[in-house]
């Protein structure tokens, strides 16, 4: 079972679902693992009406696992609304991936996640210095 998981993570990686450039996204927040190098752009398309999130793509690049992340956590999200969205929490992020991670390799993987938050909730800040 755990190769059958890391061959989806490694066709995630070759070919990451949603990747690339969202022309008029509503919602766009960045992340970066500078531990890894991983930077992940999540950009979102939300219906004003329902809430729900129509389009999402994501940019960036990184190691295996936070590409791979991000590509199921877009799959994972598409269509449902920002409220959701909104109650992922970081362990449904790691079972998407459907295999033990050592403690430096969860930030990887919770990179596209952490910009998913960021997107969702732009009004919160991390405080200044």
């Amino acid at each position: 079972m755990y190769d059958m998981y890391q061959e989806v993570i490694l066709q995630h990686y070759r070919s990451p679902r949603n990747f690339g450039p969202l022309e008029g996204a509503d919602r766009v927040a960045e992340e970066s693992n500078p531990l890894c190098g991983d930077h992940i752009t999540m950009r979102l398309k939300v219906d004003p009406s329902t809430h729900r999130i129509d389009t999402v793509r994501f940019e960036g690049d990184g190691c295996a696992i936070s590409m791979a992340s991000a590509s199921m956590l877009t799959e994972r999200i598409a269509g449902l609304t920002l409220e959701q969205a909104g109650q992922l929490t970081r362990d449904d992020v790691m079972k998407l991936l459907g295999i033990p991670l050592s403690p430096a390799r969860i930030k990887c993987a919770l990179t596209g996640f952490a910009a998913l938050g960021r997107a969702l909730h732009p009004e919160v800040r991390a405080p200044s210095p």
